[in-house]
């Protein structure tokens, strides 16, 4: 059974404590996990450092917009001119192209046929999930990594998990999801690995997946 961890890797919109994405980062190359992060474009320009530790340690990186506002509400030139501004912050903090992989901010305008195809123009694709881990809403690890490992069991081959990376409890639960389906014969994989991922798409012509891009010390002389 293939499972795919993937963090929406944002500024928080509540109280957490600091570390947070550092340790979860940490927790993941432990149990030896590539995940995909979506990351939004402030928080790359906020924390280059981090941005460019994600890349090196092999997680595939997609675009969670620059401002975290909720795609519909753009006009087609501000949606464009947002999802260009990740990109190219998120490009200039780790040297990743982060083209195809796009994930609305809060799943809105997932279902909005001028959004898709907006992103469509732009090289990307939104990517959905399977299991919303509603971390953000936690009050400790134990039942989030309940949660996650019933649902993940209950839709089988191919889950993609939403998680993010700033509330406090992730970090620790992340090990243990990991360790419990683990057990269960999952085998971790990032999104561009999977066949088929959930989320809508318009009727453009198909973008194609990209392999995942190097990191500069690869390439000859980077809620919701």
């Amino acid at each position: 059974m293939r499972v795919a961890l993937t963090f929406d890797v944002e500024h928080p919109d509540r109280p957490t404590v600091s570390g947070v994405t550092e340790r979860l980062v940490e927790v993941l190359d432990s149990r030896g996990v590539i995940s995909t992060m979506f990351i939004q474009g402030r928080w790359a320009q906020a924390y280059p450092r981090l941005t460019e530790q994600i890349a090196m340690a092999g997680h595939l990186v997609g675009n969670h917009s620059h401002f975290h506002a909720r795609m519909p509400s753009f006009n087609d030139s501000g949606l464009a001119s947002d999802v260009r501004s990740a990109g190219a912050a998120i490009r200039d903090a780790c040297g990743v192209n982060p083209t195809p992989w796009f994930r609305c901010p809060f799943g809105a305008g997932s279902d909005d046929e001028r959004v898709l195809r907006g992103l469509a123009k732009l090289g990307y694709r939104d990517v959905g999930w399977h299991v919303d881990s509603k971390d953000w809403a936690a009050r400790g690890p134990k039942a989030l990594v309940e949660r996650v490992v019933a649902r993940t069991l209950e839709h089988g081959d191919g889950a993609v998990v939403l998680m993010h990376g700033w509330p406090r409890w992730t970090p620790d639960a992340v090990g243990a999801i990991v360790d419990r389906l683990r057990s269960e014969d999952a085998a971790f994989v990032t999104i561009d690995q999977l066949e088929e991922l959930p989320g809508n798409r318009p009727e453009t012509p198909e973008v194609a997946a990209h392999p995942r891009p190097r990191t500069t010390s690869e390439t000859p002389e980077t809620p919701g």
